[in-house]
């Protein structure tokens, strides 16, 4: 009696086993029929185009390990710096009415200084991914964004980058000048336009040779640095008023808000599961965003360390540090986007949607009290 059901059975699995095979064999006929071609070839051609082989391994080779290798990723990185042993604002003379024009020190830019270690961090203690040859190429033609693999580490990056141009886009138009009527300062200007710079340039664009993005972000590093050394002589400005701060953090909580409705609007109308190629990229863009966003508030709070004292800010803040630390703990293997109301798959994105939210919101109430 059993005999149809395993005879039903076994013809299930050899019609499995035929169509394995048969995809096998589809996959690959290219690369057999390369073999025989280059067989058949001569010893020059044969040497060519192992050659050729050779330096595309090697290539691939280098983007996994730059796309799998995240150096010096540490979310605990702001605890590394001393700024509460400094005990004085950004730009504030250390000894007030002490030293000459050229002996007189201030405190510099613990934001400037953040903000160009985190450029240090993206393209020279790693490789920056998005303007890889073999990233911009994709995996036969298809964007690597498209896929789950390789793309983590290019929406990490993004996500610091994007955190990044809005701080240098707040130093040269607010912070790095007296209320607004002085001139800006040429390091921060450039800082600026340079990291506007397009996030995906080779060393080949439409228009032949031309500047790669990590060459162009260095250059803005090296502006960063120059500023705040120029600040530590008093030879600059940084205007640490507090409704300075007030738009600075207004600025933020507004980057982190569209990227909360980013995560909204993916979480509720592609929830596939882990079948979602695309939740991965938004989950590592928030993440890089936050990573970078608590390194420069700790920052602020060094800068603003009068403003903070003044408005008795310090219990808010270290709220709002101990959201971002909540945050950056949650590091899944895979990421998910599962149904809100789902019981088997879980749903990553709305859990970093609700730390977004949870960031912002303490963001809102610093800016409120800085208002007051």
């Amino acid at each position: 009696m059993l005999d149809p059901i395993v005879t039903f059975f076994v013809r299930i699995f050899q019609w499995i086993g035929r169509g394995i095979g048969l995809l096998i064999g589809v996959i690959l006929w290219p690369f057999m029929w390369a073999g025989r071609w280059y067989t058949q070839r001569g010893w020059i051609l044969k040497a060519v185009v192992g050659l050729a082989l050779l330096v595309l391994v090697g290539l691939y080779a280098n983007f996994f390990y730059a796309t799998q290798w995240w150096s010096n990723f540490n979310p605990s990185y702001p605890d590394t710096y001393s700024f509460e042993k400094r005990n004085v604002s950004a730009g504030e003379q250390v000894a007030a009415g002490a030293g000459t024009d050229t002996t007189k020190t201030c405190g510099d830019s613990g934001i400037a200084q953040i903000a160009a270690d985190l450029i240090d961090f993206n393209v020279n203690q790693n490789a920056w991914v998005s303007s890889m040859v073999l990233y911009k190429l994709g995996l036969f033609g298809i964007n690597w964004d498209d896929t789950p693999w390789m793309d983590n580490k290019a929406s990490f990056q993004r996500g610091i980058n994007q955190a990044v141009r809005r701080t240098a886009t707040e130093l040269a138009d607010n912070l790095g000048r007296v209320r607004t009527t002085s001139q800006i300062d040429t390091n921060l200007q450039d800082a600026r336009g340079q990291l506007q710079y397009d996030e995906s340039i080779w060393y080949i664009s439409r228009n032949g040779m031309t500047a790669t993005t990590p060459s162009m972000y260095r250059r803005a590093m090296g502006n960063l640095r120059s500023f705040n050394a120029r600040l530590a002589t008093c030879q600059t400005t940084f205007d640490a008023r507090a409704d300075n701060l007030k738009q600075y953090i207004d600025r933020i909580a507004s980057d982190i808000g569209s990227t909360s409705a980013i995560l909204k609007e993916r979480a509720e109308n592609h929830n596939n599961g882990w079948f979602d190629f695309r939740a991965d990229d938004r989950y590592w863009f928030a993440y890089g965003q936050l990573y970078a966003y608590y390194g420069l508030m700790k920052g602020a709070q060094a800068d603003f360390e009068g403003v903070i004292k003044e408005k008795h800010l310090q219990n808010l803040w270290d709220t709002m540090d101990a959201q971002f630390v909540s945050a950056l703990r949650i590091q899944p293997f895979i990421i998910a986007n599962g149904r809100e109301d789902g019981w088997l798959l879980p749903t990553h994105l709305t859990t970093m949607g609700f730390y977004v939210l949870r960031v912002r919101s303490n963001m809102v109430e610093i800016s409120n009290v800085l208002t007051q």
